[in-house]
């Protein structure tokens, strides 16, 4: 079970998920679906020079939301966020690049590419 799925003990924490905590949630699940996905990819010079660049991208995303959600004033949310939008954009390209030179066959990206536009639009709606 999640971390973020098990009843909290302390007294007067609300656990109702709030929309903040559905799109951490969103970027945790979509950070280790990139991780699963990179795994697969080819071991040649351009499989692994893919990986780690989405590897940082894909999963710097849910990171970075983590930080903005610990920020220190509105402006440093505003540009913390503008980062986690900033890596799922990047993702994208890798995504589309994976896509186009063939190195994963189109039943391995798709549920990812298409959780990387929600994801997207979901940030696009919740900002």
């Amino acid at each position: 079970m999640p971390i973020w799925n098990r009843p909290c003990s302390a007294a007067g924490v609300d656990t109702t998920a709030s929309k903040a905590n559905q799109l951490e949630k969103r970027l945790i699940s979509f950070a280790a679906s990139i991780v699963s996905l990179s795994s697969k990819l080819p071991r040649s010079v351009q499989g692994r020079h893919i990986c780690s660049q989405i590897l940082r991208s894909g999963t710097a995303a849910a990171a970075n939301y983590g930080e903005a959600r610990g920020a220190e004033s509105r402006a440093d949310f505003v540009h913390k966020l503008k980062i986690v939008f900033k890596e799922l954009n990047e993702t994208t390209i890798w995504l589309e690049v994976i896509a186009e030179s063939s190195l994963l066959s189109p039943e391995n990206i798709v549920a990812i590419v298409g959780e990387n536009r929600r994801t997207l639009s979901y940030h696009r709606r919740f900002n």
